[in-house]
């Protein structure tokens, strides 16, 4: 990771908490690409006919993000880590209000072809994928930022990597990981896949 990128990002959310009137606009013009990629990434993975749009995510996400309480944590890994939840809750929000009730069983599908869409066709879909990320989360958290960023906005295992501040073979092992442990979840079944070799 670029040096320079933790650091804007970091001091942004320092000024911000400071009251730096500045400070908002100067981190979204920081982030901006990275989040758009990330929202953009997203809304592929999502079904076909997907109303809500990229740039209107990453405006939602943002202001969810920054519009309640601090963050936790000033750093880029956090920051981004809760942009990707933040635009998770707005996906499962819009599902449930799109997605019909009715669903067909999740299990079956192979484990290396689970995504976000193949759980956001249904209301029910929707929820169990929603309460078993909950559950990772409080499970393991590492390995629940590695599926929000690789899952859900899509990135390398090197990108991945350089946001959390781990080694791209963590990220590869809490990838195929956390795959597993979300698809038994879910009601899937089968033996965790070889390690990941993918980039």
């Amino acid at each position: 990771m670029p040096d320079g990128a933790e650091t804007s990002v970091t001091s942004f959310l320092v000024a911000m908490d400071a009251g730096d009137p500045a400070a908002r606009e100067r981190l979204w013009a920081a982030v901006y690409d990275e989040l758009h990629g990330m929202a953009s990434e997203m809304m592929r993975r999502e079904p076909a006919g997907h109303t809500l749009q990229p740039t209107a995510l990453i405006h939602e996400a943002y202001a969810r993000l920054l519009g309640g309480e601090k963050l936790q944590q000033r750093s880029r890994a956090y920051f981004f880590g809760a942009a990707a939840q933040a635009m998770r809750r707005i996906l499962i929000e819009h599902a449930r209000k799109h997605a019909p009730r009715k669903s067909a069983s999740v299990g079956g599908f192979p484990l290396e072809s689970l995504t976000a869409s193949t759980f956001s066709h249904t209301r029910e879909g929707v929820e169990a994928l929603d309460q078993a990320l909950d559950a990772l989360s409080e499970h393991d958290r590492q390995v629940f930022d590695v599926i929000m960023l690789r899952f859900f906005t899509g990135l390398t295992v090197d990108q991945t990597s350089d946001v959390l501040g781990i080694s791209p073979r963590t990220v590869k092992r809490n990838w195929v990981y956390g795959r597993t442990w979300l698809y038994q979840r879910v009601g899937g079944a089968g033996e965790a896949p070889a390690e990941d070799s993918s980039t």
